[in-house]
């Protein structure tokens, strides 16, 4: 039978596999890249991982999240993180957008003030059990604009972003003069990785700002407005922290000779939104030698309905038939019991030899 999961490991994560195995107390930071609904088919993993396996160990342990990889993140910190994951896979599976009379679509302030309702609802009372978690320290990755992105325009934002694809597709780091790095982590938490890789700020995570930077760590460019002047951080445009860290392909320097944990939906850690096509860019660096990447297999994910994972293009296929794509998106999300089935009994095994060179 078709195995579902894929496990990838860096070279200094797979010699410390082969030596001691995968243990929950091996673990100090776990990232969550954005990517839409793709990250649905990992809600199998998270309930496993967060719920089950993580919690027979007591280190501290750094999450770092963008966008989706953010809201899974910030999911894990809540008291019952199995069931706060159920919760939050069916709430994102169910969503659906209602347009106006006499409009064609909503735009991006409708389905951001949308947004926020829901974060509200979801978050509604319990941002203390996030900030004040045990042993998690979350760190919120969003993307601030810089001169003509420093607020967003009808005319400015799509310049802005022009200048940035076009700087970026020379070098990475030319990125930083349009947008840089603002990470939002749990109160006095370092960060869990080096900085000298892109134009990078820290902020301190409140229960003032928390939905608001979570808001805008998932705002995409064009798509949600961005979200202005967030308490505590300098004053500007705020969007999905995707743009500058679509995989955060990060320099990790986990402590003590840990490991990274990446629950992901491919094997390529792509650095930025803008890297998209930069093929070049996909490949795996120093940056990653301790981590281990646990991704679905490519022939696997031919299985699922329409052959792929769910993406944001499913409501545009779907568009006149909101019940289809729920029932698609239940479908995938089922199958994906799959994946934590295999790592779990991968851990059980201990076969090293299974690990792929990431």
């Amino acid at each position: 039978m078709m195995k579902a999961l894929r496990i990838y490991a860096g070279p200094a994560a797979r010699k410390h596999i082969a030596q001691h195995g995968l243990r929950p107390n091996d673990i100090r930071t776990v990232p969550g890249a954005a990517g839409g609904p793709k990250g649905l088919i990992l809600g199998p993993l998270d309930r496993f991982i967060f719920g089950r396996w993580l919690t027979q160990s007591s280190q501290q342990v750094h999450l770092v999240g963008a966008s989706i990889g953010a809201w899974r993140l910030s999911t894990a910190c809540l008291s019952d993180p199995e069931s706060a994951f159920q919760r939050f896979e069916h709430d994102y599976v169910r969503q659906q957008f209602e347009v106006p009379p006499g409009q064609k679509r909503l735009s991006p302030h409708q389905l951001s003030e949308r947004f926020a309702e829901s974060l509200h609802d979801f978050y509604g009372g319990r941002i203390a059990e996030v900030l004040n978690h045990p042993r998690y320290r979350l760190h919120v990755v969003t993307s601030r604009g810089r001169h003509i992105l420093g607020r967003e325009g009808r005319a400015r934002t799509p310049v802005g972003y022009l200048g940035a694809f076009a700087t970026n597709s020379l070098h990475r780091k030319s990125l930083g003069a349009w947008l840089e790095r603002c990470v939002f982590s749990t109160p006095g938490a370092a960060l869990p990785f080096g900085t000298q890789d892109f134009r990078t700020r820290q902020h301190a995570l409140s229960e003032a700002n928390f939905n608001l930077v979570l808001q805008a760590s998932c705002s995409i460019p064009f798509l949600l407005a961005a979200v202005h002047d967030i308490p505590g951080a300098p004053r500007g445009a705020y969007w999905d922290g995707g743009i500058t860290d679509y995989h955060l392909h990060l320099d990790y320097q986990p402590a003590d000779d840990g490991l990274v944990l990446y629950p992901h939906f491919q094997q390529a850690v792509v650095p930025g939104w803008l890297d998209k096509g930069l093929r070049w860019r996909h490949k795996s660096t120093g940056f990653l030698d301790r981590m281990v990447v646990l991704a679905p297999d490519p022939e696997w994910v031919k299985t699922l309905p329409n052959g792929k994972l769910p993406d944001r293009k499913d409501f545009i296929r779907f568009a006149n038939d909101a019940q289809a794509r729920i029932s698609a998106w239940g479908r995938a999300t089922r199958e994906a019991q799959r994946l934590s089935d295999e790592f779990e009994d991968w851990l059980q095994r201990g076969d090293a030899a299974e690990t792929l060179p990431l």
